[in-house]
């Protein structure tokens, strides 16, 4: 497999920093037109987990919206819906949970993410009701 060219790995890092920083509608935008929606990093690390790490709910929605895979994990086995529970962004965590992220993919899961951090709140979020 080739290198990408200069000018896709420059387009890429923008996206990633756009992820960062939760620029949803410019996002959209990008994916609307072409660009995949689970792009990574060489971390492993795609858009949503980028924008769920770093509290943005809409960016999370917007990208949950065209297809983004709520379960993938980085390159380190950290899903999105932990990392969102370990930074304590509750409106995250509930988009996530609404789009079927699981709760116990990943390591650590977002249920053992959330008892470590004493987070029962969310607990009720993770959990399933019967």
């Amino acid at each position: 497999m080739s290198e990408p060219s200069a000018d896709v790995s420059e387009l890429a890092g923008r996206l990633f920093e756009m992820a960062r920083r939760g620029d949803a509608d410019p996002l959209a935008a990008y994916v609307d037109a072409g660009v995949p929606v689970n792009l990574t990093n060489d971390a492993g690390d795609t858009l949503l987990m980028l924008a769920a790490y770093h509290g943005h709910a809409p960016a999370v929605r917007v990208l949950i919206a065209r297809g983004a895979d709520v379960d993938r994990v980085n390159d380190r086995g950290q899903a999105p819906l932990a990392g969102a529970v370990f930074r304590g962004e509750d409106e995250v965590v509930r988009a996530l949970v609404d789009a079927g992220a699981d709760p116990l993919g990943g390591h650590p899961t977002a249920v053992d993410t959330a008892r470590m951090f004493g987070r029962d709140d969310l607990l009720t979020v993770l959990t399933p009701r019967p």
